[in-house]
């Protein structure tokens, strides 16, 4: 069995053979895919942190803040000029920030089947890609509802009377309730320009 590290450079060599690029670019993208999966492990290691220490302190209620500021400012902070680090999902509670565009939506369905089928594996996808910006690296991560997200992610009828009337007012088109632990609640989005 292949470890992650192998698979993710398998796929980043099949994806310069499919753009016809050389084998110094594939020790590039590689060193982008290790560049983006450091950024999203931290992110997502911050974010589950704060959320804890939170709930923890203050309950459930004062978690919906952390979702809604903390983890677009530790987004915009991971960003820069050359990279864009967001969250997406298929099921978003805020629909401006955690929409998926296209490529992020088939990766979040092919994430969703994997981990039906038990097949999740690393739950990673890279790409590289060209557009009129210029030539791009994504690196996607999925993000597997753990038990501390049902109190504001779970089931309808296992969501607390009050995050349910706070999640309403915040989040009125909200769609990101109704998991089980270990579904996919989404992933963590990374573009990098190469150039």
């Amino acid at each position: 069995m292949l470890n992650s590290n192998l698979k993710s450079l398998f796929i980043v060599l099949g994806v310069c053979s499919m753009a016809g690029s050389s084998w110094a670019d594939a020790d590039l993208y590689a060193s982008y895919t290790d560049d983006s999966r450091k950024v999203a492990q931290e992110f997502m290691q911050q974010l589950a942190g704060t959320l804890k220490q939170q709930i923890e302190s203050s309950g459930t209620e004062s978690a919906i803040s952390v979702c809604k500021e903390v983890a677009p400012a530790l987004a915009k902070q991971y960003s820069n000029d050359s990279r864009l680090v967001s969250r997406v999902s298929l099921k978003p509670r805020n629909q401006t920030l955690g929409t998926p565009k296209a490529d992020e939506r088939l990766a979040l369905q092919n994430f969703d089947r994997q981990q039906r089928d038990g097949t999740a594996g690393a739950l990673e996808l890279v790409t590289v890609y060209e557009d009129a910006g210029g030539e791009w690296h994504h690196y996607m991560r999925a993000i597997p509802t753990q038990p501390l997200c049902l109190q504001c992610h779970g089931k309808p009828e296992d969501i607390s009377a009050n995050v349910k009337a706070l999640l309403a007012k915040e989040y009125p088109a909200d769609q990101a309730v109704g998991y089980s632990p270990g579904e996919i609640r989404g992933a963590v989005s990374i573009r990098q320009k190469i150039r």
